[in-house]
């Protein structure tokens, strides 16, 4: 008789543990449930549209240094399966993955439907049975697992399978079903979130970004470099997001309310930046100071802006006091902004918390208190900066899942 094996959750790990199950035994029944009413929805999302698979840092080592939380745990299956191999198994199915100069790699289509027709093909093609509109509602066993477990679903009769594999994402409906089973969740707070700042400096320049910055959280260790994007509600950007993610249980204890400085010059410093701003006064004495935008990696708007909350609007650089020059250094060196919440729900994408990862055999991905239950992807106290590691995590974990369920 065929072993059933059932994956709850239709996202990147579920659809990844899926294939590799099926394709390697032909023998066993492979079911696949997803609450919703379509599956990979962040995978359709994920980059703009255009899916961030994953990220051309391959050497594991460095690779889990992208990982605010799971970096040690992960170290051993990414020797395992790692970007290389991600490239390798899309493109072996005729998705050819393109990387970009930050490092971050998607399929040559700009598109993650290619992703998606990918994996739901190859689950098809490996004969996954998918279920749409099916919630588990409870897993249970009568001998930790050891013979399997009974599952209950909202739009199904209920079944018995020899594994179970929960790729759910974040979740508090497993979550307690899982703190019932004696497994420790760590509690759950947002990561990757933007910054809510209404401040006048930057009021109706949503759509700017300054392509390098160096940003750091005051009263805190919390620091980090790359592009900010000014928006509607406040700021966001790879900047941005890479604080949120290394600071999201900081940043939840401080309830979203703190300082941000920010250097929009990081290669530079107050001092050197005054001195600058000295020189210039001296060599174009009858230019406007809004028209002499000094630095390339500053937008124009964004200048005025700063020149105009100095006192500088409509002065000549002859005209410009040094304790104006002085406070346009502080500006675009540290300038400090308010921030005052973070990004509604719906554009959280990430969450910090879940399963305890002492909880899990990361060789495996098997609870160590439950036998023939598994866990990969989000659902795990893992989650990664931007650029496709929280991707790479899902592939990973869902892979070396199926490779044990598969045994």
């Amino acid at each position: 008789m065929s072993k059933k094996i059932a994956i709850i959750g239709g996202g990147a790990a579920g659809f990844f543990a899926a294939i590799a199950v099926a394709e390697k035994r032909t023998d066993f029944d492979v079911y696949l449930f997803e609450k919703s009413a379509s599956v990979l929805g962040k995978v359709k999302v994920s980059g703009g549209g255009r899916c961030n698979v994953t990220n051309t840092c391959s050497e594991p080592k460095l690779l889990v240094l992208n990982y605010p939380r799971g970096s040690k745990a992960l170290l051993g299956p990414f020797t395992q399966f790692g970007p290389t191999d991600t490239v390798k198994w899309f493109e072996s199915r005729g998705v050819k993955i393109k990387a970009e100069a930050d490092g971050r790699m998607f399929p040559e289509s700009n598109s993650s439907e290619a992703i998606i027709e990918c994996l739901l093909q190859s689950a098809i093609n490996a004969g996954v049975k998918i279920k749409t509109k099916c919630g588990v509602e409870t897993f249970t066993s009568d001998d930790d697992g050891k013979s399997g477990w009974k599952l209950t679903f909202t739009n199904h009769d209920p079944m018995h399978f020899d594994k179970v594999l929960l790729a759910t994402g974040s979740g508090d409906q497993i979550w307690q079903q899982l703190k019932s089973l004696g497994v420790e969740i760590v509690s759950p707070v947002p990561s990757l979130f933007t910054f809510n700042i209404k401040d006048k400096r930057i009021a109706d320049l949503a759509g700017l970004s300054v392509a390098n910055t160096a940003v750091k959280v005051q009263g805190t260790k919390l620091s980090a470099n790359g592009p900010v994007l000014i928006t509607h509600w406040g700021m966001s950007g790879p900047g941005i997001l890479r604080v949120s993610a290394w600071g999201a249980r900081v940043l939840a204890e401080k309830n979203y309310q703190f300082k941000l400085q920010i250097n929009f010059l990081p290669d530079s410093h107050e001092d050197k930046v005054f001195e600058e701003l000295t020189f210039e006064k001296e060599l174009s004495p009858k230019k406007l100071v809004g028209n002499s935008n000094m630095y390339q990696s500053i937008p124009k708007r964004f200048w005025q802006r700063l020149v105009e909350i100095c006192g500088l609007e409509n002065k000549i650089w002859a005209e410009a006091p040094k304790q104006s020059l002085r406070k346009l250094a502080i500006e675009l060196t540290a300038g400090v902004y308010e921030v005052s919440g973070k990004s509604t729900n719906k554009e959280e994408f990430v969450t910090c918390g879940g399963i305890e990862l002492n909880e899990i055999d990361f060789k495996t991905m098997q609870l160590k208190k439950c036998k023939n239950l598994y866990a990969a992807g989000e659902l795990l106290d893992v989650d990664a900066i931007t650029g496709g590691f929280n991707f790479q995590n899902a592939w990973t974990t869902g892979w070396l899942a199926a490779r044990d369920i598969s045994s």
